[in-house]
């Protein structure tokens, strides 16, 4: 009996407090009151929406005018920095593109392959270069050189010996196995418009289609040249490798001309076949500004170099501008 009579008194009680708690919360005096004592919160005070500022754009080269005329077949000019095309000439046009390849050649070689691996030059390799009119670095039968000193000899001078012995041992002793490489690489770039049948240019009967498009070689050229042993070798105007008992002395200069006659040249990579006609890929950085171009199927390597000079000169003299919507 007691105990139903405590319950009871119990019950009664918290029903009593309940009921003066929402009591007191209903009116003024009994929410500040709740409040000082910790009962019951406040009501917080909403802050007004402010929107994000919309950031201004930076500015950049704005193409203005007419671009100069040039004497190629395809030409691009991008601005490195931002992606920005400036110049467009038949940049989907598929065309040969001779010792270019060697971009995407040595971009495998640094990419997958161990630099410090030391290579045989085989009599195949020289041969390849020499009886099918090749350039060459004029390498020599079982020297023995390391893969990053023969990238040298790829880039610089434009070895089409160099480009067979990285192919061949990268390959596992088969050429096609490491243009199968190049191929699937490319893929994975989304240059859709290139196609490799060889390590090296030379567009030999048998070889099968071996072809780019200026903007393809430009999205190539251009995540290249962020890969920082490339851009350090494609911007080398001459590499000596010392005699040892492995192999003889070297020393290559580079094919690029404008590496020594244009201020700011960064590279990268000529190339000319009687197919290809005069290539050249080529960058550039002043004022803060680095471009990028591409000429394909030029009629001499004097108009090819001029051109691309050109190209430079009007693309740096274009106003910074911020982009229109």
């Amino acid at each position: 009996m007691r105990r139903r009579i405590f319950a009871v008194i119990l019950l009664l009680l918290a029903i009593c407090i309940a009921s003066t708690t929402l009591i007191l919360a209903l009116t003024p005096f009994g929410n500040r009151l709740l409040g000082s004592a910790g009962i019951l919160s406040t009501t917080p005070t909403p802050i007004p929406y402010t929107p994000t500022p919309v950031p201004t754009p930076k500015p950049v080269l704005t193409v203005q005018g007419t671009p100069p005329k040039i004497q190629a077949t395809a030409v691009y000019l991008m601005d490195m920095d931002t992606g920005n095309v400036l110049i467009d000439t038949n940049g989907e046009k598929t065309l040969a593109m001779a010792s270019t390849t060697k971009i995407m050649t040595a971009l495998i070689a640094i990419q997958t392959a161990d630099l410090d691996q030391t290579m045989t030059i085989q009599q195949s390799d020289i041969d390849h270069a020499l009886l099918n009119d090749g350039s060459n670095a004029s390498l020599r039968v079982n020297d023995k050189l390391s893969l990053k000193n023969l990238l040298y000899a790829l880039m610089l001078p434009s070895g089409d010996d160099a480009a067979t012995t990285i192919a061949r041992v990268l390959g596992g002793g088969s050429i096609p196995n490491f243009v199968t490489r190049m191929n699937l690489f490319a893929y994975r770039l989304h240059l859709f418009q290139t196609h490799y049948s060889n390590p090296d240019g030379l567009t030999l009967d048998g070889d099968g289609p071996h072809y780019t498009s200026a903007a393809d070689l430009a999205r190539l050229a251009r995540y290249a040249m962020t890969v920082p042993l490339f851009e350090q070798i494609v911007k080398t105007p001459t590499y000596t490798v010392p005699a040892t008992n492995h192999n003889h002395l070297y020393h290559w200069s580079n094919t690029n001309l404008l590496l020594t006659t244009y201020t700011g040249t960064d590279g990268v990579k000529t190339g000319h076949t009687f197919a290809a006609g005069y290539c050249l890929v080529f960058a550039a950085t002043r004022n803060g500004h680095t471009l990028l171009g591409i000429i394909l199927n030029s009629p001499s390597d004097t108009q090819r170099n001029k051109d691309a000079i050109t190209l430079l000169n009007w693309g740096f003299a274009l106003p910074v501008l911020p982009p229109t919507p």
